[in-house]
Order: C-alpha cells, then sequence, then structure tokens
C-alpha cells in the first residue's frame, strides 16, 4: 500500500544515469576521470616525459625544443575540451537538482494540504465531542490553506529587506 501510495523517490526525482543520452555519458566519463588524482599522475609522466625527451635527457632526437611549442598547443587543446566536458556535466547535474527541487516542492506542498485536512478533521471531532478548545492555540491560522504564490511573495520580499540592509 505505502509503495502504491508513494513511489520510489530515486526514480521518481530521476536517478542518476536513468535518462542520460551516449553524449551526456561520456561527457560525466571524462569529467570524472580529469577529476581524480589519476589524470594528474598521468599528466604528470607525460609532461615529465615529453620535456625530458625534448631536452635530450634520453639521448633521443628532440621533436619538440623548447619552449615546447607542440606540447603547449595540446595541452590548450586539451584544456578546452576538458572545460566543454565539465560545463556539459554540470549542466545535466543543475537540471537533475531543479528536477529534485520540484519534486520537494510538491511533496512539500502535499503535505501541508494533508496536514491542513488532518487539522480540520481533529478539530471537527473535537467540536463533535464538545471538547472545549484551548483558547491559546493558534488553530485556525494552522488550518487556513496555504497558497504557494504567497509563500514566494513572501520570501521575495524578505530576500528585499536582507539586501536593502
Amino acid at each position: 500500500m505505502l509503495e502504491a501510495k508513494h513511489p520510489d523517490p530515486a526514480r521518481a526525482a530521476g536517478a542518476p544515469g536513468e535518462q542520460r543520452s551516449l553524449q551526456q555519458r561520456i561527457a560525466d566519463a571524462i569529467t570524472n576521470f580529469s577529476g581524480n588524482m589519476a589524470f594528474v599522475y598521468l599528466h604528470v609522466v607525460w609532461f615529465g616525459g615529453w620535456i625530458g625527451w625534448n631536452l635530450g635527457a634520453f639521448g633521443g632526437k628532440p621533436f619538440d625544443p623548447f619552449p615546447f611549442g607542440l606540447l603547449t598547443m595540446i595541452v590548450s587543446l586539451e584544456a578546452i575540451f576538458l572545460a566543454t566536458f565539465v560545463l556539459i556535466s554540470q549542466n545535466r547535474i543543475s537540471l537533475d537538482a531543479e528536477r529534485r527541487t520540484n519534486l520537494d516542492l510538491q511533496i512539500g506542498l502535499l503535505t501541508e494540504h494533508e496536514l491542513t485536512r488532518a487539522l480540520k478533521m481533529l478539530d471537527e471531532i473535537q467540536d463533535h465531542l464538545g471538547i472545549a478548545q484551548d483558547p491559546g492555540t493558534d488553530l485556525e491560522e494552522l488550518e487556513a490553506e496555504v497558497r504557494p504564490e504567497d509563500v514566494l511573495e513572501e520570501i521575495e520580499a524578505a530576500e528585499r529587506r536582507i539586501r536593502r540592509q
């Protein structure tokens, strides 16, 4: 019963990897690899070997003499592509986060609605049983329907007040 009314939240929010295209999966794989220490170690070995070879440390003929113009061009191209892959991954992650935020909002609004209904029912039961309401409670305020537009307007007004300070 619980599963029928409340589906798996990860699936409802869009589980990572569920709807990613081949290009997005490739971009994520490259971003994940470039964001770990193996990537750094690979580059240290590559740059060290390249520079060493071209300075004659290994006895071979230099193919990219100092100031290493070919290496500079390759590294620049790598940086352009890596930045692009990182941006692609960040855009996807941002969309996933937005979907989860929207889901959280919907759950919050549904919870608010259900709690308001439960409070009204409890109030009616209390009236039916003839139990006097404690005058210090703010039950009427709690029973009032909350409109998301009003909440958003209040948040924006609070942000404006904070910016003015």
